[in-house]
């Protein structure tokens, strides 16, 4: 079965990508008759060297998003993982040559199509007397014995694109660029990591992995890698990739050691999610650094992808204080990150956090038994949390995410961390407020905001008194701080539903001579209900109301969370004859 693509067609989506790239950047041009991208300015560059590259289309931003002043004059694209046609190779080198500029560098990958097609454009120009000199970029850090063909292009490749156009911005010569990016070349690597293939338009993946497997050292047009390792913590695949890139015995290997300063690039090869790369990143830096190794730049987003393969490639390119201001220098490629010009190590990554007032004596204060008997609840709560959470997560899949059971489990478990510290639980509403804290900072989401929401007003009606009229009311402030910032009402199908039913049957405390128990089985059976009453309910509110109704026919997963709360808090009381 083929892969479903956003294109208008398999045969223009090369051309179509290539267009929009230019439609949306006044700074680009397209090449009349051919798949060539040109700076709009190309007048401008009379008596510099010219700067061309490309390679077939699938690894976008590259190689189009490196067109700009300080990078690329211009780049020829072939279509999906396929090389460019010899005739637009010959026809950008000649617009270029006719601008006025002084040579031209084709900067090749090395892959065996791009070596040819390149090579044979290079000598037609160099036949029509036109100056072009060809560096061939082979940075993979893969293969541990040297193969005929060498190492392959991969995104290091960038690199060299960086900083041949700074030394032309600077007037460089033509045979002077081309001297020092290939040494430039020689000190970079490159190596890949995959949890999927990808499939070029029209096909099918161009490989299989298992569930449990990544592969490593791939190329990037979705051909398989150098090993299949089982799926791992992403720290320990970023270790694993290291150790091969810098490994000795490894032909192709960098020759980083402790002291060396290095750019690092961690590349997006195209459908990896922003959050996994980050984690990755983390890694690669700091593993580097308990290496002795300093990081001088960091370049972490999509530069050299493959389509939509679910990996990521490592860059590693060893740099001194000349290098790095090449590296630093301006440009107006798009695909460019904007980028701190000073060292990633050394630099302090952590701000103290902010004082937290001290804590104000509360009127009331906890005795041992009343202290024994919140610790029991909190206890409860949180072991009946922890046992729904699957439950929760598959009631909650109708809806959204399917994560309502581990935020709440979360939250249980954090409270779980407190408790066992062994805190002085001085007074109910001190419970109240510092359990508001642990829910907005551990169990995230809208839950943690709105329960932490709860928690801190219910706890300014317990400061004076906590008598049952006092907690009846403690149950309305919570209730209608929810309601005034998370915008529902009963009936919406959320997690007030329960609450809500909860605090009618609480009214009752209020009232003289009223018992805690009764009243609190009835708020109980009350919450349950309600809880129930959900999957009936369309939603007015949160996530599922973007659902349709006719897919909501289970329970609200937050309802019945607060639902358990409650049953778990009376089971305990009634366990204590409170």
């Amino acid at each position: 079965m083929t892969s479903k693509k956003l294109v208008n067609s398999v045969e223009l989506c090369a051309d179509d990508a290539l267009a929009g790239l230019v439609a949306c950047n006044p700074n680009l041009q397209l090449l009349q008759g051919h798949r060539v991208a040109l700076r709009s300015d190309l007048d401008s560059l009379k008596g510099r060297v010219a700067l061309l590259s490309g390679g077939g289309s699938g690894h976008e931003p590259a190689h189009a998003g490196f067109i700009g002043k300080g990078m690329l004059t211009g780049v020829i694209v072939g279509s999906v993982f396929a090389s460019p046609a010899v005739g637009s190779i010959l026809a950008a080198i000649r617009a270029v040559a006719q601008a006025g500029t002084a040579g031209t560098l084709l900067i090749v990958k090395n892959y065996t199509g791009d070596r040819l097609n390149f090579g044979f454009a290079m000598e037609q120009a160099r036949a029509e007397g036109i100056s072009v000199e060809m560096v061939v970029i082979g940075d993979d850090s893969a293969f541990t014995v040297l193969k005929k063909a060498g190492r392959r292009g991969l995104c290091g490749t960038v690199l060299i694109h960086k900083v041949a156009g700074a030394l032309a911005e600077e007037g460089v010569g033509l045979e002077e660029i081309a001297k020092r990016v290939s040494l430039v070349a020689k000190a970079m690597g490159t190596l890949g990591v995959s949890l999927s293939s990808c499939s070029v338009p029209g096909s099918k993946p161009t490989f299989e992995l298992a569930a449990d497997e990544v592969e490593l050292g791939l190329g990037i047009h979705g051909e398989a890698g150098v090993q299949r390792v089982k799926m791992a913590p992403a720290e320990k695949i970023v270790t694993l990739m290291l150790d091969h890139m810098t490994n000795t015995s490894n032909v192709s290997h960098v020759p980083v050691q402790s002291g060396s300063s290095v750019v690092l690039i961690v590349n997006n090869l195209g459908g990896l999610s922003f959050l996994e790369l980050g984690i990755i990143a983390d890694a690669a830096v700091r593993l580097l650094e308990s290496r002795g190794v300093k990081v001088a730049r960091a370049l972490v987003g999509t530069f050299m992808s493959a389509l939509e393969m679910s990996g990521v490639s490592l860059t590693l390119l060893l740099v001194d204080d000349p290098l790095l201001k090449l590296i630093d220098a301006e440009t107006t490629a798009t695909a460019w990150p904007h980028m701190a010009k000073m060292s990633v190590t050394g630099r302090k990554r952590t701000r103290e956090a902010p004082t937290e007032p001290p804590e104000t004596p509360e009127a009331t204060a906890a005795g041992g038994g009343a202290a024994k008997q919140m610790t029991l609840v909190l206890e409860r709560v949180c072991t009946t949390l922890i046992g729904l959470e699957e439950h929760l997560n598959a009631l909650d899949r109708a809806a959204g995410d399917g994560d309502c059971g581990i935020t709440h489990s979360r939250a249980a478990k954090a409270i779980q961390g407190w408790v066992k510290e062994g805190p002085a639980l001085a007074s109910p509403a001190q419970v109240l407020s510092k359990l508001s804290v642990l829910l907005l900072e551990k169990m995230g989401g809208s839950s943690g905001a709105l329960y932490g929401l709860f928690l801190t007003a219910a706890a300014q009606a317990l400061k004076a008194k906590t008598d049952l009229p006092a907690w009846s009311a403690a149950m309305d402030a919570g209730l209608e701080a929810m309601q005034k910032y998370g915008k529902a009402a009963p009936g919406d199908r959320t997690m007030l539903d329960s609450l809500w039913a909860a605090g009618q049957e609480l009214q009752a405390w209020k009232k003289p001579g009223a018992s805690l128990l009764p009243v609190l089985t009835k708020a109980v059976k009350s919450a349950e209900a309600a809880a129930e009453a959900t999957k009936n309910m369309e939603a007015g509110a949160g996530r599922a109301s973007y659902i349709s109704s006719a897919r909501l026919d289970q329970p609200d997963p937050g309802a019945v969370a607060v639902a358990a709360i409650f049953r778990a808090i009376l089971e305990v009381l009634q366990t204590q004859g409170a």
